[in-house]
C-alpha cells in the first residue's frame, strides 16, 4: 500500500507542468550556485577584459553546438514547439562579440577548455541520439540568459568600460524579444505542450541537472587550471600567446639569450595571473546561470 501511495503521488508530481518541473528539479544545484562568491563579486563589477573574452569563448562553443542539435530537431515533434531561432538564438551574437574583443582572426585565438569540450559533446549526443532531452538545455541556457542578460549587461558594460552602443555585449541583447515577460509565457506554454509520457519526463529532469552541473564544471575545470598554473602548456592559452613564446625560444640559441630568458620571465608572469583574479572573472558563467535561472 506504502508503493501504491508513493508511485500515486510520484505521478500526482509528474503531472504538473513540465517548466514548473524543470525549475524544482534544478532548485539544489541552482542554490549551490546563488552561495558561491562568484555571483557576489560579479555583481559588484569585479570582472576584467581578459577573463571576460575566455567566458565568452567557451559560451561560442557551448551555443555552437547546441544551435547545431536544433538545427539538425527544428523538424522533430520533440522540440519543434520551442524552436525559435530569430528570438533566442545566440551563435551570431557571439561571433560579433569575439570578432570585437579577439580581431578578425578571432576563429584561430579563442580557447576551449576540456570541460567545455566536454559539455560541447553532450549537446552534440543528446542531438544525435536523444533529441527528446534538448529541450532541457535549450531551456537551461536560452531562459537564463533572457531572465538574466539585461542585469549582466549593465554591470558588465560599466565595469569593462564597454561603448555605449553595445560592442562586446550582443550576447546580451535580444533584439528578436520585445518583451522578455511575455516571450518567456509563450515559451513555457510551448514547452509545457510538449507530449512525452512519464519516463520521459523523468529524463528531461536529470538532462536539466546535468546541463546545470555541466555549466558549473566549465568555471570550475578553468579554476583548478589556474591554480595549478600556466606555464607548462596551459590548454586555455590562447594561440597568440603560445605563437610569441615560439618566437622567444627561436632566439634562444642566439646572442640574445639573456634578454630571451628576461622576456620569458615576464610573460609567464603576465600569464599567472593571481587565483582570485580569475574567481571573479569565471563569475560572469556562474552568474549567467544562478540569476537566469532565478528569474525564470
Amino acid at each position: 500500500r506504502n508503493m501504491e501511495t508513493s508511485q500515486t503521488h510520484s505521478s500526482e508530481s509528474m503531472s504538473k507542468d513540465l517548466s514548473e518541473l524543470m525549475k524544482e528539479a534544478t532548485k539544489e544545484v541552482h542554490e549551490q550556485a546563488e552561495n558561491t562568491p562568484f555571483m557576489k563579486n560579479f555583481q559588484k563589477g569585479q570582472v576584467s577584459l581578459h577573463e571576460f573574452k575566455l567566458v565568452t569563448a567557451s559560451l561560442y562553443f557551448i551555443y555552437s553546438a547546441l544551435e547545431e542539435e536544433i538545427e539538425r530537431n527544428k523538424n522533430n515533434p520533440v522540440y519543434a514547439p520551442v524552436y525559435f531561432p530569430a528570438e533566442l538564438h545566440r551563435k551570431a551574437a557571439l561571433e560579433k562579440d569575439l570578432e570585437y574583443f579577439y580581431g578578425s582572426n578571432w576563429r584561430r585565438e579563442i580557447p576551449c577548455p576540456e570541460a567545455t569540450q566536454k559539455y560541447v559533446e553532450r549537446l552534440h549526443n543528446v542531438g544525435k541520439n536523444y533529441p527528446e532531452l534538448l529541450v532541457a538545455h535549450a531551456y537551461t541556457r536560452y531562459l537564463g540568459d533572457l531572465s538574466g542578460g539585461q542585469v549582466l549587461k549593465k554591470i558588465a558594460q560599466k565595469a569593462l568600460q564597454l561603448p555605449s552602443t553595445g560592442e562586446g555585449l550582443a550576447f546580451f541583447t535580444f533584439d528578436g524579444v520585445s518583451n522578455a515577460t511575455k516571450f518567456k509565457q509563450l515559451y513555457r506554454s510551448r514547452m509545457n505542450a510538449l507530449e512525452m509520457d512519464l519516463a520521459t519526463k523523468k529524463r528531461v529532469l536529470e538532462e536539466a541537472k546535468k546541463a546545470f552541473v555541466l555549466n558549473i564544471q566549465v568555471f570550475e575545470a578553468l579554476q583548478e587550471l589556474v591554480s595549478e598554473g600556466q606555464e607548462n602548456s596551459h590548454p586555455v592559452q590562447s594561440k597568440a600567446e603560445l605563437r610569441a613564446r615560439n618566437i622567444n625560444k627561436s632566439y634562444e640559441h642566439g646572442p640574445g639569450k639573456e634578454s630571451e630568458r628576461t622576456n620569458r620571465r615576464h610573460t609567464d608572469t603576465m600569464l599567472a595571473a593571481p587565483l582570485v583574479r580569475w574567481i571573479l572573472a569565471l563569475s560572469f558563467l556562474a552568474t549567467t546561470v544562478a540569476v537566469g535561472l532565478f528569474a525564470m
